[in-house]
């Protein structure tokens, strides 16, 4: 388990106060992270096309006492670079003409697989510890997730209802994304879900969340995630898959660990509250019986 935040959370984090050609470099080293790890400063400025010293100015701006002390933590970091589904599903289809690779079940498990372990080094325990205390705090949790992201934050709040009646999605059905928002504040939490293509509506939502105050945690796959500017804590994810879009394996896992740790929290009013939840499903009938 990490010690310290990735390479991309550091990046992640200052991002935004970063100017253009800083921005330049820090998305060389958070793309190509195996290059930085093993390749001199001069190899690293000659393939980037920025000078060395631009390098040495972004180890500063992050933290770092050194451009070595930046390159060494590159050696953990996950490199992601967004390409379009018309490509991914281009690259797909020669690869299976090419009739040489494994079967796509065995690929896309060990993806998932990979993705999942990552997550494991790269999340820091105190970081999720203290996310997960802030979501237990919090009067209410809003939920939003557009475009692929819609399904696992659907999940995420059915699964934290049975014990949390503070739960809500926002913009479901249609609905206005403003009305979630209306009522935040500083006693509440809005948990984002978003990945490339980025969702405008994403992005507002946790524009709004910051501005109305409320404790807004950002869950993506890259550092150059817009919503994380607004984020008081952000988590980034693999995603990496043979398939035309990208995974969300590690997305769900963590989705469901934050619900379990929250569980955990509970207490003897959310162990009761599961009880009446399924006895009334009992009730209704919404379970099958033989």
């Amino acid at each position: 388990m990490p010690d310290t935040p990735s390479i991309e959370d550091k990046i992640a984090a200052e991002y935004a106060k970063l100017s253009a050609k800083l921005r330049d470099a820090a998305d060389y080293v958070a793309t190509n992270p195996v290059d930085v790890a093993t390749r001199s400063l001069r190899s690293i400025s000659t393939a980037s096309g920025l000078a060395p010293a631009t390098f040495s100015r972004l180890a500063r701006a992050l933290g770092f006492a050194s451009y070595e002390e930046m390159r060494e933590l590159s050696r953990n970091a996950v490199g992601r670079r967004y390409v379009s589904f018309s490509e991914r599903v281009r690259r797909l289809q020669a690869e299976a003409e090419t009739g040489r690779q494994p079967p796509f079940l065995t690929r896309q498990a060990s993806a998932c697989a990979a993705n999942i372990e990552a997550m494991t080094r790269l999340i820091d325990p105190t970081r999720l510890e203290a996310a997960v205390d802030r979501l237990h705090r919090a009067r209410s949790v809003v939920l939003f997730g557009a475009l692929g992201s819609t399904g696992i934050v659907e999940y995420m709040a059915y699964t934290a209802s049975y014990f949390a009646p503070n739960w809500q999605l926002a913009g479901r059905m249609g609905a206005s994304l403003a009305t979630a928002m209306a009522d935040l504040s500083a006693d509440d939490a809005l948990i984002v879900l978003t990945k490339p293509p980025f969702a405008r509506r994403a992005i507002r939502a946790a524009e709004m969340g910051r501005a109305r105050g409320a404790y807004v945690l950002v869950m993506t796959d890259t550092h150059t995630c817009p919503a994380l500017k607004w984020a008081d804590q952000g988590f980034i994810l693999p995603s990496d898959s043979p398939q035309f879009f990208s995974s969300y394996a590690a997305s769900l896992v963590l989705a469901e660990t934050i619900v379990g740790m929250l569980a955990a929290r509970a207490g003897p009013a959310g162990k009761a509250r599961i009880e009446e939840v399924e006895a009334r499903n009992h009730h209704l009938e919404e379970f099958w019986s033989a």
